[in-house]
C-alpha cells in the first residue's frame, strides 16, 4: 500500500537553478574612488601617556600637591595652630594652672620655625606637581588637536565622496532623460540657501 506525502500548502518549490553569479564591474569599476586609508597611528589615551611618562618622585609630587590642595590638610594645620598657640599662650598667661609652656607667648619661636621648615619643603613639591599638571595638559591638548585633524581629514574624504556620487547621479539622470518637478526645484534651492547660510556662518565665526 503506498502513501502518498502531502506538500505543505504555504511551502516554496525549491529552487533547482545554481545561484547567479554578479557579473564583473568591468570599465564601472573606474567609477569608483580609491577607498580612505588610514595611515596616522590610533590615537591614545591623555591620561595613560601621562602615567607612563611619571617617576617615583613626580609620583610623590603629585601625592604630596593633592594632598596639601585639600580641606583636609587645611583642618589639620588649623587645629595644630589652635592647640599648640592656645595651650602656650594658657600656660604663659595663667600661672595658676601649673602648666609649663614649651613655646612661650608671645614669640612662638618653636611654632614659627616648624612652619618655615614645612613651607620650604613643601612649595618645591607644590611646583613641581603644578608643572606635572600643567604638562598633562599640554598633552591632552596636543591629542585633542591630532583628533581634530583626523576628523577634518575623514569628513573632507566623506564629502569628496557624496559631490563625486551626486555628480554620477546627475550623469545618470541626464543619460535616462529625466525631469525634475518645478517642485523639486524649490525645494534643492532651498536647501541649497541654507547649506551656504551655514557656511558663510561658520566661516564667520572661525573669524
Amino acid at each position: 500500500m503506498l502513501v502518498q506525502v502531502q506538500q505543505p500548502r504555504y511551502a516554496r518549490p525549491m529552487s533547482t537553478t545554481a545561484p547567479s553569479v554578479p557579473k564583473p564591474l568591468g570599465d564601472l569599476a573606474k567609477l569608483r574612488l580609491p577607498s580612505y586609508k588610514r595611515t596616522e597611528p590610533p590615537v591614545r589615551n591623555a591620561n595613560v601617556i601621562h602615567e607612563e611618562a611619571l617617576s617615583l618622585m613626580d609620583r610623590i609630587a603629585i601625592a604630596v600637591t593633592d594632598k596639601v590642595g585639600s580641606f583636609g590638610f587645611f583642618l589639620i594645620i588649623l587645629a595644630w595652630t589652635l592647640l599648640w598657640t592656645g595651650y602656650n599662650i594658657l600656660a604663659t598667661e595663667f600661672p595658676a594652672l601649673h602648666w609649663r609652656p614649651f613655646d612661650p607667648f608671645p614669640a612662638f619661636v618653636a611654632y614659627l620655625l616648624i612652619s618655615n621648615v614645612i613651607q620650604i619643603l613643601l612649595m618645591p613639591l607644590i611646583m613641581v606637581g603644578q608643572n606635572l599638571q600643567n604638562r598633562h595638559a599640554e598633552t591632552r591638548a596636543e591629542l585633542d588637536y591630532k583628533v581634530n585633524q583626523k576628523a577634518e581629514k575623514e569628513v573632507m574624504v566623506v564629502l569628496r565622496h557624496l559631490e563625486h556620487n551626486t555628480d554620477l547621479i546627475i550623469r545618470l539622470m541626464q543619460h535616462l532623460d529625466c525631469r525634475i518637478s518645478q517642485e523639486e526645484l524649490r525645494a534643492i534651492t532651498a536647501e541649497k540657501a541654507i547649506a551656504e547660510q551655514v557656511i558663510s556662518s561658520k566661516v564667520g565665526d572661525t573669524e
